[in-house]
């Protein structure tokens, strides 16, 4: 009876999960707003980098209040900001409302980060959170695979990609509304309230400083691929948007396969050993992208990319969760300040692919974080 009802109040917090993944419609969006308003590089990618600047300003204080209205209220917040980041494409069809959309999507899904994970610690047991942790994440990246597959299906049967929003905006009130009446107990623990100074004074914890930087640079390949292996399907094979766009699904889809496995996996194995090879699943992918222009050959590198990638996160969050437990609330609020990585990345790649005229300069870019990657794995 337990385990029952410890599987119904999963069932919302796991719907929840499901909506964060509608922040990584940004990549595939991005591509057709480009297209659409004929946009450089590096002003498209503002666009990706406009949701994701406001994890560096919001996530400490979201974990401020968290603290005074609870962890369940705030993940009802956030679906309520996600709805009307949603919402907005559908009054009219712009630049400057695109950009307001995707702030308040990155708003929104700051709020979701910062206080989905910890009240999903509510639920489940301790020794088992990395795995929980990582089916939610399999939960999140089915809406990030289903995204790009919505978008050119609407694109291809309505000349309008833009239904996405309208889809993802029923889903999200649907998610709102199940985790409004389900009456999950927040922590009983007692926490100081937090700050800017607390959280960030964590950081003095070497540690925990190694795993800030390194959900920084897993949210950099994550969005950064997101948004560039459809860039470099055309650029390379010449082949059109609504086709190339199939590759971000690719990515996502083994993200998917590697978010389900890894469940499992971490329930039964090191940690450190499977983020081992991830990562170097990922320096093999990256490699190949440097030198291959063969359409399967890219999409073969770019799905090793997406495994590789499935199952950092919550390598390296509930790491971060376990280290310093009496502080959960400030640990993730720090922790996911570090998807900023998604807005220093973009900018930086395109500016790098602006300048040579070529995506290669992207990869660069993005090269820099899977190196580190491969340095936090092979650190005891």
């Amino acid at each position: 009876m337990k385990n029952k009802n410890m599987y119904l109040l999963l069932l919302p917090v796991m719907f929840s999960f499901f909506v964060m993944g509608f922040v990584d419609l940004t990549g595939i969006a991005t591509n057709y707003i480009k297209a659409d308003f004929a946009l450089s590089d590096t002003v498209a990618n503002l666009l990706p980098s406009m949701v994701f600047f406001w994890f560096l300003l919001f996530s400490i204080p979201t974990g401020v209040l968290m603290n005074k209205i609870g962890r369940r209220k705030t993940v009802l917040l956030s679906l309520g900001v996600t709805s009307i980041a949603l919402f907005i494409p559908l009054l009219d069809y712009n630049f400057p409302l695109m950009l307001i959309s995707f702030s308040l999507l990155g708003i929104g899904n700051t709020f979701m980060q910062v206080s989905l994970n910890p009240l999903l610690s509510n639920i489940v047991s301790g020794d088992k959170l990395a795995s929980s942790l990582t089916f939610g994440q399999f939960v999140k990246a089915i809406a990030s695979f289903l995204a790009p597959i919505i978008a050119a299906w609407a694109a291809l049967r309505f000349g309008d990609w833009k239904l996405l929003f309208t889809l993802f905006l029923v889903i999200a009130i649907l998610a709102f509304i199940s985790l409004a009446f389900t009456p999950i107990q927040d922590s009983e623990e007692k926490v100081k309230s937090s700050s800017f100074r607390a959280c960030f004074a964590l950081l003095k914890d070497k540690i925990v400083f190694l795993l800030f930087l390194g959900i920084m640079c897993h949210v950099g390949i994550d969005v950064g691929i997101n948004l560039t292996a459809p860039k470099i399907l055309i650029e390379r094979t010449g082949i059109g948007l609504e086709d190339a766009g199939y590759i971000t699904s690719i990515y996502f889809l083994f993200r998917t396969i590697g978010c389900f496995s890894g469940a499992f996996i971490l329930a039964r194995w090191s940690a450190r050993y499977f983020f081992i090879l991830s990562t170097t699943l990922m320096v093999i992918a990256f490699g190949g992208l440097f030198f291959l222009h063969n359409l399967t050959s890219i999409y073969v590198c770019i799905a090793l990319i997406g495994f590789g990638n499935s199952n950092v996160f919550p390598i390296l969050f509930s790491k971060a969760l376990l280290h310093v437990p009496d502080r959960k609330n400030e640990v993730s609020g720090l922790m996911i300040t570090g998807l900023f990585g998604g807005t220093i990345f973009p900018f930086f790649m395109g500016i790098a692919s602006d300048a040579i005229a070529s995506q290669t300069g992207a990869l660069f870019v993005v090269i820099i974080g899977v190196a580190y990657l491969m340095y936090l794995s092979l650190r005891k």
